[in-house]
C-alpha cells in the first residue's frame, strides 16, 4: 500500500484555465467602460427595485426593464469587485503584471511590459503562467480534464 495513492488529484487543464482567467480579466476591462465612474467598486448599500414575494402587485414592461438594467448593472459590478479581490491576492510584483497587462485602461502587450520591468521573456512567462494558476483558484474558476 506504500506505492499507492490513497486519492487522485484532479489534472488541471491548462488552456481551459487559461482562456478562464484571460475571458474573466477581459470581461472586467469591458465592464470598467459600461459601468459610470460614480458607480465603480465602492462600500455602499443596496437597493432592489423588486417587491416582497409575497406581493401582488402588477409590473409594467418598463418596471421590468429598469428591474434588469439595475440588475445588469449589479452584475458588473460584482464581478469588477470578484476580480479585483482575486488579484489583491497576488504579491506585489504579480499584482503589477496583472493590473498593467490587463486591468489599466490602455493596452500593452505582454514583451512591451517585461521589457518595462526588466525581466527576461522566459522568466516573464514563467510568472505570468504561475500568476493564471494563483488566479484561477482565487476566483474559483479553474478549469479539469476530467470533472471531479
Amino acid at each position: 500500500m506504500l506505492g499507492k495513492q490513497l486519492f487522485m488529484l484532479p489534472e488541471i487543464d491548462r488552456e481551459k484555465t487559461k482562456a478562464a482567467v484571460e475571458s474573466a480579466l477581459d470581461m472586467y476591462r469591458f465592464y470598467l467602460l459600461t459601468v459610470p465612474e460614480d458607480h465603480l467598486p465602492k462600500v455602499t448599500a443596496s437597493y432592489s427595485l423588486i417587491p416582497p414575494a409575497f406581493s401582488n402587485q402588477f409590473h409594467s414592461s418598463t418596471e421590468q426593464a429598469v428591474v434588469n438594467r439595475v440588475d445588469q448593472e449589479l452584475a458588473k459590478k460584482k464581478h469588477i469587485k470578484w476580480v479585483l479581490r482575486g488579484v489583491n491576492r497576488l504579491n506585489k510584483m504579480e499584482r503589477e503584471i496583472i493590473y498593467k497587462r490587463y486591468l489599466e485602461d490602455e493596452e500593452i502587450f505582454d514583451y512591451e511590459l517585461y521589457n518595462e520591468l526588466g525581466m527576461s521573456e522566459r522568466r516573464y512567462y514563467r510568472i505570468k503562467a504561475r500568476i493564471f494558476y494563483k488566479l484561477a483558484f482565487a476566483l474559483k474558476i479553474e478549469q479539469y480534464r476530467h470533472p471531479l
